[in-house]
């Protein structure tokens, strides 16, 4: 029942959710082919898919081929109850931070601002 790793659309993905109508919406998703690299169930781009294979273009939003992962880009975070503040892969990723890469963290006292100073002397501000 593999989809070679390809997501039904259309008539193909119509199709194969009446064959499965019986069954729970996460296994219909999940034998049409809508599961992430990571195994996680791709719900959003399912019923989106759904609703286009049924001519609601309108009530969709298309992609543009951009990669949406998660909540959207905020560019505010919270001080953990443990101290500790963290900076989400969306931000390092913007910012051009390797994993392993080193840095200086520089505090500026008097406005409460963090910097970020890599160990190689590029100054990335956060």
């Amino acid at each position: 029942m593999s989809n070679n790793g390809k997501m039904l659309e259309g008539e193909k993905l119509l199709a194969k959710v009446r064959i499965f109508a019986d069954r729970p919406l996460d296994q219909i998703a999940k034998l049409c082919g809508y599961v992430g690299p990571s195994g996680r169930l791709l719900r959003q781009k399912f019923y989106s898919a759904l609703v286009l294979a049924k001519g609601f273009q309108a009530a969709v939003k298309e992609e543009n081929n951009t990669r949406q992962r998660g909540r959207q880009a905020e560019f505010t975070t919270r001080v953990h109850g443990n101290g500790n503040l963290l900076i989400g892969q969306t931000y390092t990723h913007r910012a051009g931070i390797e994993p392993g890469q080193e840095f200086f963290i520089e505090i500026q006292v008097d406005t409460g601002s963090i910097f970020l100073l890599p160990c190689n002397g590029k100054d990335l501000r956060v």
